[in-house]
This record gives structure tokens, sequence and C-alpha cells, in this order.
């Protein structure tokens, strides 16, 4: 994995790179073309290219069987932040691990290792977005907005989503590697998957380290509200549910610095996106429990208007 993530960080670390550069790298390693697509949204400030990439599965959707799909998807605003920051930024690693996560299953799907299951990987390459104040450190902004990137990034096919997204510009999060969040669908915060926590200490070899989410963490960006990130912004987007992968540092780092993203801790996040979409597609691991989530439901009712904006504040409605 690691091969794949030094190739793509040195793809994405170019004031050049687009998203037709990145489907030209993952259609060479396919050895075929019509899996990965791009298109350049325009927004209030600037452009991005969303790309997307189905790793079809032997019994998968697309192949009419049962196996469901998984869906990964990169967080981020920006790869670069030029001309404000010259390089890759730390932001970007949510992008580098959905695309070497990619280029893994792309190369042995070509090598005959197929999963079981579809995989949709979803992210976007943008090098020169704009930055973001925020406390405690500066965050990426992106050339467009929330809603516009949920809406290119989460597909109805997707049954489950894993997010991946740099979470260091925090305080909340004391440690350097990877993190799991709670699992979350249609505005409940349920508990941490026990098979996502398990694999997550297979693939790094060490004790699984979880995060706490607040309630205004899974609404809707916009709000007014503050947000850890934009990790579980997926979540407000879908009727699936959806794990956040943060990957993390002991030490409180902009989104925006260069110099800050490990290798490593790319590729293990890479890995684990791999084995978690080895595993669901072969239905040997859920999210979230069903029939526990349908208690929930019966009990205290859909939690779904966390999902909204709410209600117009006064401010709003006089705008």
């Amino acid at each position: 994995m690691l091969k794949f993530v030094l190739d793509v960080l040195d793809r994405l670390d170019d004031p050049r790179v687009d998203g037709a550069a990145m489907v030209s790298y993952l259609d060479g390693i396919a050895g075929e073309s019509g899996l990965t697509h791009t298109e350049r949204v325009h927004g209030g400030q600037g452009h991005t290219d969303f790309v997307q990439v189905r790793i079809p599965g032997t019994a998968g959707r697309a192949a009419g069987g049962e196996a469901p799909t998984l869906g990964v998807i990169g967080r981020l605003g920006g790869v670069g932040a030029r001309p404000e920051v010259t390089g890759f930024v730390s932001d970007g690693d949510g992008a580098a691990a959905a695309f070497s996560a990619a280029a893994k299953l792309l190369a042995m799907r070509a090598r005959g290792d197929v999963l079981t299951g579809d995989v949709l990987i979803s992210t976007h390459v943008c090098p020169d977005a704009p930055t973001l104040a925020h406390d405690p450190v500066p965050f990426m902004n992106s050339p467009v907005d929330m809603a516009t990137m949920n809406e290119h990034e989460v597909s109805a096919e997707m049954e489950a989503v894993l997010s991946i997204d740099t979470t260091k510009g925090n305080r909340i999060i004391n440690h350097k590697g990877l993190a799991l969040s709670p699992t979350v669908k249609q505005g409940w915060v349920l508990r941490v998957s026990e098979r996502l926590n398990g694999l997550l200490e297979t693939v790094t070899g060490e004790p699984s380290v979880t995060y706490p989410v607040t309630m205004q963490d899974i609404t809707p960006y916009g709000n007014g509200v503050h947000h850890i990130n934009s990790i579980l912004q997926p979540a407000t987007a879908t009727e699936a549910p959806v794990a956040g992968l943060a990957i993390v540092s002991a030490a409180t780092v902009a989104g925006c610095a260069t110099g800050a993203s490990h290798e490593t801790d790319i590729a293990a996040a890479a890995r684990y996106a791999v084995e978690v979409a080895r595993e669901f597609g072969a239905g040997t691991l859920n999210f979230h429990d069903e029939q526990e989530f349908a208690t929930l439901l019966a009990r205290y009712g859909s939690m779904r208007r966390l999902q909204t904006m709410g209600e117009p504040q006064p401010s709003e409605a006089t705008a």
C-alpha cells in the first residue's frame, strides 16, 4: 500500500493536478477505462474536480448480485491552498487515502483478486482551495459548499459509508495515527461498531482509538454551530450508516499546514478501507446493529431532523 501512497502523494503535490490526471493514473493501474470518471464543478471561490471510482465485485449490485455496496469518501477542502500556501497540505490526506485505496483495489482486480461486493470511492481534487478561520487552528475551505460536495460524493448506491478525513485541528483527539468514530445513521449517534473497531486494531496492530461525536457534529455545515470538521457531513446526505475514520495527530495541526502528512498513517487508513470493503461486501461486517436501531426508532422516534438545517433563525428570515 505504501507504494500507492507515495505515487498518489507525488501526483497530488503538483500545482497542475486535476481530476483527469488522477483518472489517467487509476486507469493505468486498472488496465481499462470506464471504472473511473471525473467532473469539474465551479463554485463561488473557484472550482474542484470530483472523482468517483467503481470497483465491481463478483456478486455486487453491478453484476446483479446481492452483496452490499460500500462507499469510501475522502473528505477535504483541498489538496493545496495556493497561492497562500505552497505545496501539499495536511487536509489532503483524506483524498490521498481514498485514491490509494482505489489504486490498491483496482490493482487487486486486475490480478484476479476481486472482492465480493462493489466499492464506490469518491473524493475531489483542488490544488488551490481557500482557507477558513477556525478555532483552534485554521481550516481548509473549499471552492464549493458542503451540499455540493455531498451531492457529488455521496451516492444512493452506498449501503454504508466510510468517511476518511484529516482531523488534526482539534484538542479532542490527542493521538497520532487513526481514530474511529461511532456510527451515525439518520441523525442517531450509535455505538461504535464492534467489528469496525476490531478491524482497526488488526490493521494498525495497536489498541483502537475512538473519539467523541456531538450532535452538532452531525448537523449540516452552515447552521452556525461548531463542527469538529467535515468528516461526518456525509451522514447528513444519506440514510446509510456512516463511520468516520480520522487521520489524527497528538498535537494540534492546521489543515492548511504543509509538511504535516505522514505517509504511513495515510497507508494505514487506505489499508483499513480495503479491509472494511473486503468484509462488508462479504457480509461479515456491519456498521451498526439493525435490530437495535429499529428498537431505538420504535421507542424514541426519528432523529432525521438533525440531517437538515432545522428551523430558520430570525436573522435568516430577515436577511
